[in-house]
């Protein structure tokens, strides 16, 4: 088993040039390249030579590397192939075993954030949650996190009839009502994490992570949900810890930098 999957040095130790070109969004010398690589330019060198024999890296008339045509090719041909909840489903297994909780994976659909898939600890979460279950917008983690991130013109016409129906259709309560919402978003994007406290179920809280796709835009949120009386909800707590690193993990799946 172990001889079956030696691998290649010479191609991981190329990898990390390539890695670190990724990372930088202008030309970079050769030997800042090496430095960031944790190697010599003298080492890097026949890799970037290879590399620019296929087609891999290109260089400037000034001689910096940048990543070339089959680097872009390869990057297209992986993002047609992703799918953003096989990504995530893939993890939230492993995230359930962690916390403890229940885990759910919801997405935008045509009447707001949706839930795509649940998955429930060894002891399950009894709410009355399930796949296709239509998450407020106002009273959710999950649907902050969304109105959060969200561009503003896609979700305000359903905002909007959601406050008007919290504020009992009295129009004076109805800035009362956004300007907590707004304080509420607010928190969302300087935690990177939406959070309910006991609502709109009494006794739940839960935490909720966005991932975003290669050109930053939320494609679906992480969240974790248990009982107010075990559950963590603190900003980097037991369970807001390795729920980001989840999300982050999806997002760079799905070619987020």
């Amino acid at each position: 088993m172990e001889k079956s999957r030696r691998g290649i040095q010479s191609i991981e130790i190329g990898s990390a040039l390539l890695l670190q070109l990724a990372r930088h969004v202008r030309p970079i010398p050769l030997k800042d390249l090496a430095k960031a690589a944790g190697m010599t330019a003298g080492k890097a060198h026949p890799y970037m030579v290879s590399f620019l024999n296929v087609g891999f890296v290109t260089q400037t008339d000034a001689g910096h590397y940048e990543l070339g045509p089959l680097a872009l090719q390869l990057g297209l041909a992986r993002l047609q192939r992703m799918d953003p909840v096989k990504e995530a489903s893939q993890q939230i297994e492993a995230l359930a075993n962690d916390t403890g909780q229940s885990v759910a994976v919801a997405v935008w659909g045509n009447l707001g954030p949706t839930i795509v898939r649940l998955e429930e600890p060894i002891e399950p979460l009894h709410v009355n949650l399930r796949t296709g279950t239509v998450m407020s917008l106002a009273n959710t983690a999950t649907g902050r996190l969304f109105a959060a991130y969200m561009p503003p013109k896609v979700v305000e016409h359903l905002l909007s009839d959601e406050l008007a129906r919290l504020s009992k259709g009295v129009n004076s309560k109805i800035p009362v009502v956004h300007e907590v919402l707004e304080a509420s978003l607010a928190e969302t994007r300087k935690h990177g994490l939406s959070r309910s406290l006991g609502q709109p179920i009494p006794g739940i809280d839960a935490l909720c992570a966005p991932v975003f796709d290669s050109a930053g835009h939320i494609v679906l949120g992480i969240l974790v949900m248990g009982p107010s009386a075990t559950f963590d909800s603190s900003w980097d707590g037991a369970v807001a810890t390795p729920l980001l690193r989840c999300a982050l993990e999806v997002s760079r799946r799905v070619g987020h930098n």
